[in-house]
C-alpha cells in the first residue's frame, strides 16, 4: 500500500500566489491517477524512481512523458493528464497545488508549458533548494498560512531559476510597466467607483490594447482581476468586522448591496451572508 499524507491548505485569501494542496506519497507499482483535469496548477517533484506521463498539448493530443528521479512535470489548469508509476521502480514524489494572479507571467520565464511539462531542472543546487521548500512545506502544515506562503514564494523562485528557459524571452518593458501601474491603481483604489476605462487611462493607453496586454499577462481580463480583488478584501471584512452587507459592499466599491452580493455569489457560490456564517 502507497505510503502517503497530505493536506488542504486552509486559507485561500491570497491573491498573487496561493497554495491550495500539497503532499507526499511512495507509490506502489503502477499506482496511477487519471484521465483528470485540475483548475490550478500541480507541479510534481520525482525524489526517486521512474514513471509515465499521458498529457494533452495544447492541440489536444495525448503525448507521453518518461519521468525519473530529479525531474518533475507540471500539470495546468484544464489539461487532461494521466500518470502512473513504474512496475518495478515505483514514484516517490512530493507535489504542491497553487495558483494566483502573477502565476502564469512567472511561468513564461521557464522552459515549461502545456507542449512541454517535464521539468528538466539546470542546475542540481537549486533542484535540491526547490524540493527542501517542497518537503519544508509538506512537513510544516500547522505552520501559519503566511508562513506556509512565504515557502511557497521560495519553491516558485527555485522552480523559475532551475527551469528557467534558455531562449530569449521577448517581454515589453512599456507592457510590463504598464500592467504594473494598473495594479497598483487598483490596489489603491478599488474601493471607489472605478471603471476599466479609468485604469487604461491612468496607463495612458485606450482599453482595447489594455485589456489585451492585461489578460495576456495575468491570464484574465481586468474586469476580472478588479472583481477578484474587491471579492478578496470583503471576505477580510466578513471575517474580522462586524460590518454589515451592505457597508462591506461599498467598502469594496460597490454602492448597490444587491450587485455586490452577486459579485460575490459569482466568485465564492454562496452569498455574503452565508460566506459569514461559515467563517465564523
Amino acid at each position: 500500500m502507497s505510503n502517503i499524507f497530505f493536506n488542504i491548505f486552509p486559507n485561500e485569501n491570497f491573491i498573487d500566489l496561493c497554495m491550495y494542496q500539497y503532499g507526499y506519497e511512495q507509490c506502489d507499482s503502477g499506482h496511477s491517477f487519471g484521465p483528470a483535469a485540475r483548475n490550478h496548477y500541480l507541479f510534481h517533484y520525482i525524489i526517486s524512481g521512474t514513471g509515465t506521463l499521458m498529457a494533452d498539448n495544447a492541440k489536444g493530443e495525448t503525448l507521453t512523458y518518461s519521468i525519473k528521479s530529479g525531474q518533475g512535470f507540471l500539470i495546468f489548469p484544464g489539461q487532461i493528464t494521466t500518470y502512473y508509476a513504474d512496475n518495478t521502480l515505483p514514484w516517490e514524489y512530493v507535489w504542491i497545488e497553487f495558483d494566483g494572479l502573477r502565476v502564469k507571467e512567472v511561468l513564461t520565464l521557464t522552459e515549461l508549458s502545456v507542449n512541454t511539462p517535464v521539468y528538466h531542472p539546470h542546475s542540481k543546487d537549486l533542484r535540491e533548494q526547490m524540493m527542501n521548500e517542497m518537503l519544508y512545506i509538506v512537513h510544516h502544515a500547522k505552520e501559519s498560512p503566511f508562513h506556509l506562503i512565504g515557502h511557497l514564494y521560495l519553491f516558485l523562485d527555485y522552480l523559475t531559476q532551475s527551469a528557467k528557459s534558455t531562449k530569449l524571452v521577448q517581454s515589453s518593458k512599456m507592457s510590463d510597466y504598464y500592467i504594473k501601474e494598473a495594479i497598483n491603481y487598483i490596489e489603491q483604489n478599488f474601493q471607489n467607483d472605478i471603471t476599466i476605462e479609468d485604469i487604461a487611462a491612468v496607463c495612458g493607453i485606450n482599453r482595447s490594447y489594455f485589456g489585451k496586454i492585461f489578460r495576456n499577462s495575468i491570464g484574465r481580463s481586468p474586469q476580472e482581476f478588479l472583481m477578484n480583488y474587491r471579492m478578496v478584501k470583503a471576505t477580510e471584512l466578513l471575517k474580522l468586522t462586524s460590518l454589515s452587507i451592505a457597508d462591506i459592499g461599498s467598502a469594496v466599491g460597490y454602492g448597490n448591496q444587491l450587485h455586490f452580493s452577486r459579485a460575490f455569489k459569482t466568485i465564492y457560490g454562496v452569498s455574503p451572508r452565508e460566506w459569514r456564517n461559515r467563517h465564523k
